[in-house]
This record gives structure tokens, sequence and C-alpha cells, in this order.
């Protein structure tokens, strides 16, 4: 991969999931996990989230209905934050988790609410620079 890939992961990544977000992970992360952070905003990020075939929306849907499904609870949450973030619906969420509950069952479903609300209540408590 490319400079250029990562230079597009880093962008795309703090658009997204937010500035201080993107510098704890990169750069506050400890020494043994930076390769591998390297790696997911350059491959993940530089590559998947920046091709043009899917809108931004379309991607953000699929990517929680995939971490839901393999029940993903941390990257769950950092992707059902960054739906809300960008402009999906409370409603439109709990669709997807519907559909997550009927093609993978009742605990991916139910896992996918309590990451909703946790979610929600912190974004609550950080106040208007979590839409942010």
């Amino acid at each position: 991969m490319s400079s250029e890939d990562l230079r597009k992961g880093l962008e795309r990544r703090t658009r997204l999931l937010g500035e201080a977000y993107v510098a704890n992970a990169m750069h506050n992360a400890p020494e043994f996990n930076r390769d591998i952070q390297e790696y997911v905003t350059e491959a993940v990020w530089g590559k998947v989230w920046s091709g043009g075939e899917l809108p931004i929306r379309e991607r953000t849907l699929i990517t929680v209905a995939l971490v839901s499904a393999m029940g993903r609870s941390n990257e769950m949450k950092v992707h059902i934050r960054n739906a809300l973030r960008n402009g999906i619906k409370p409603e439109e969420l709990k669709a997807l988790f519907f559909h997550v509950t009927g093609y993978c069952g009742a605990p991916a479903g139910l896992e996918c609410h309590r990451a909703y609300h946790e979610v929600v209540a912190a974004m609550a408590a950080e106040g208007p620079q979590a839409s942010s």
C-alpha cells in the first residue's frame, strides 16, 4: 500500500470518527498496537472506505450491520457513534438492528440495542462536542 492510501485513510477516518478518536487510536496507542492501527487506517479507511462505488451513508450502515452480525461490541459502538454523528437516524439503526436479529438471532439483536444505549448515554454525557 502507499502513503497516499494512508493519507486518504487518515483523512476519511478523522472526518467520520472525529479527531479525538483517531488521535487516540493512532498516537496514544501502545507501541505494540501502532502497526495494526496504521494498517487498518491504510487498508480499511484508505481503500475500503475511500472507494467511490458506494456512498458513505451505505458504507456506514453496512459496517454497523457487519460488526453487529459478528458480535464485535467495541467496533459496534464505534460505528454506531459514527452513524449517529453522520446523519443516520435512530429509527434507521433500530430497523437495522431488527434485520440483524432476524438473520443473526436474538442475542445479536439485543447486543445491538445495548451498544446503542451505551453510545447514546456516552454522547449525552459528552455534550455537543460528541456530535462534531
